[in-house]
């Protein structure tokens, strides 16, 4: 098994404002992390979403490491300093994947158990852990609820209101979105936030902190894999048939739960009230009031961090 990589001893540690980044080995990833708070305090696993990075955390891992925990944050595939360990690698975006990276991450750092906390992507892929490997997580902190979906569900119309607000998924299916997506990266993703969040003023400097994530070689082959997946346009792979059968099968999570939802989400979102009955074990859910919108974590994090340590313990 490998063994994390020291920040001082890694070439890719870089100063972010809550630590360095570190690398390790973890399936078919050489994943970056940050790894902030006590080494034997209770672990917090928190996921960001797209197009966002770790730094949608800044403000959270203080507030963790103050009372104890330890929280690991990693760039997503296709994110940051996280790269495929090999080039004949598919670069694949489905939802299953990126599960079976934190499960990865989890074994490589020799965590057996956490409290996983994640909004967009990041909360899906939390949802799915908690989903199919609850002996892995002892919490969740899911921003918009339950996520988790299917092809089959991708392929169902919604009314003409509800297919607006998803304009860039349809736009992705199209090579003409591809290549605009990779021309335009910084443009799109700057767009996204000031949608999503649109109560939200952030400054040049937070923005191109974040947009350099973007940059990874293999982010434009992931996000676009990602989004036509979900319509049905894209393949899967075989190997991960089986978690998705189980998936489209909306599982239940019966693992401690906090859901959160900002009163001014701008992107996409279910209503809390559609969800509540995906969650069969103690169960809350909370709406964050001050125009928070979509980046939920890093324009709330003081809200993000309270729900977290509300849920306890975590695992080591």
């Amino acid at each position: 098994m490998a063994l994390p990589t020291s920040a001082a001893s890694s070439p890719a540690a870089l100063d972010i404002g809550f630590g360095a980044v570190r690398q390790i080995d973890a399936g078919l990833l050489n994943v970056g992390y940050v790894d902030a708070g006590p080494a034997d305090g209770p672990v917090a696993l928190l996921l960001h979403g797209w197009p966002y990075d770790i730094h949608s955390y800044v403000e959270v891992v203080p507030s963790l490491a103050a009372a104890g925990h330890r929280a690991i944050i990693p760039y997503l595939r296709g994110f940051g300093t996280t790269r495929f360990l090999s080039a004949a690698t598919f670069r694949n975006g489905e939802q299953a994947a990126l599960a079976l990276d934190v499960i990865a991450l989890m074994d490589a750092l020799e965590i057996e158990r956490a409290i996983l906390g994640g909004f967009d992507w990041g909360a899906r892929t939390a949802d799915i852990v908690a989903a199919l490997w609850p002996e892995r997580c002892t919490g969740l902190v899911s921003v918009s609820g339950y996520l988790i979906g299917s092809q089959e569900a991708g392929r169902l119309p919604l009314p003409p209101a509800a297919e607006l607000q998803w304009w860039y998924q349809y736009y992705f299916a199209t090579e003409r979105g591809r290549v605009g997506y990779d021309r335009y990266r910084r443009d799109f993703a700057r767009l996204i936030w000031r949608t999503a969040s649109p109560e939200w003023t952030f400054d040049d400097a937070t923005f191109d902190r974040s947009a350099a994530s973007f940059d990874n070689p293999d982010h434009v082959e992931i996000v676009i894999h990602n989004y036509r997946w979900r319509l049905g346009l894209a393949e899967g792979e075989a190997e991960y048939g089986a978690f998705e059968e189980r998936l489209a099968q909306a599982p239940v999570i019966g693992v401690p739960t906090i859901t959160l939802e900002g009163d001014a989400n701008g992107a996409p979102h279910p209503d809390p009230t559609s969800y509540s009955g995906r969650f069969s074990g103690e169960y809350s859910h909370r709406t964050i009031e001050g125009g928070v919108g979509h980046n939920l974590p890093q324009e709330a994090p003081d809200a993000f961090a309270d729900a977290v340590l509300a849920l306890g313990g975590g695992g080591r």
